[in-house]
This record gives structure tokens, sequence and C-alpha cells, in this order.
């Protein structure tokens, strides 16, 4: 028999130390998605997202809203003149999981074509109703936007 720990020192020594492999998760995240970034738009970075709840809350409390018939809009003026910063609900209702990321990530992108136009320093929540998840199986990127433009000529005025 071997001595305890000899076979393992001796297999130890003989090979060279490996580095732990890093995930292809955060390799993507360094290399970029191989795609050229698009300089003529706007990107809704996540700093510009409302992501806490008691952000939402402070917008639905003290903030004002509108609404149409596939979405509701809370808008609230803060004390800076940054960038807008936008939250997204889409409520269950609007079905699966897939399905209410992909109303999330249509709305992002609307808004990310019109993020210029929106005035600046306010917090604004977008509300999608459960309609909607239906309505953009059978409709385009253009149809969502002319309800998002609608919504926001609403509470411009």
């Amino acid at each position: 028999m071997y001595g305890v720990g000899s076979v393992n020192t001796a297999f130890a020594r003989a090979c060279p130390p490996v580095q732990a492999a890093r995930s292809s998760s955060a390799a993507a995240r360094r290399a970029g998605s191989g795609s050229p970034p698009d300089a003529g738009r706007a990107d809704v970075q996540r700093r510009h997202r409302l992501s806490r709840s008691r952000d939402f809350d402070a917008v639905y409390r003290h903030g004002r809203s509108v609404s149409t018939r596939f979405l509701v809009l809370y808008w609230f003026p803060r004390d800076d003149d940054g960038e807008p910063r936008l939250g997204i609900a889409v409520p269950k209702g609007a079905g699966s999981a897939v399905e209410r990321n992909r109303v999330k990530r249509r709305l992002r992108e609307s808004w990310r074509d019109r993020v210029e136009g929106v005035p600046a320093g306010r917090d604004y929540v977008l509300i999608a109703r459960p309609a909607l998840g239906e309505a953009l199986a059978g409709h385009d990127a253009v149809w969502l936007g002319e309800r998002l433009d609608e919504v926001l000529g609403k509470a411009s005025a």
C-alpha cells in the first residue's frame, strides 16, 4: 500500500497549477456583445432605470398619472436635472414570465427611441395593462411606439 498522501503529493508535484476557469458570462461581459455599438442611439443604461421598490413607491405616491387603453404612466419630478429614469411594471395577468419580459424589453426599446424628447429630471413608471401583451402579438414596434407617444402626449398636456 501507499503511504497516506504519497500519491496525491507526487501528483501535485508533477502537474502544473491550473487557474480556475472563468464563467462564460463573465467572459462575454469582458468581450462585449460582438456587435459594434450603435453610436447614434441613446442607451437606457441601468443607472437610468428605477429598480428599488422605494423609488417606485415615491413615484406612485407623490407623482401624477395618465392612462390609455394599454398603458399607465406615472411621473414624479426629482430634485436634480439628470437623465429621466424609467421603471416598467407588467402585471401577472399579462401572461407568463417569458411574455412579461418580452413586453418589458419592447417597452424599453420604444422608450430608448424617445428618451431624448422626454423632459429630464423626472422619474417615470410605465405600467402595461394586461391587454398589451396580447395586442403586441399582432402588432409591430411602430404600433407600440404610437401607444407610448399617446401616453407621453397626455402627460405633457
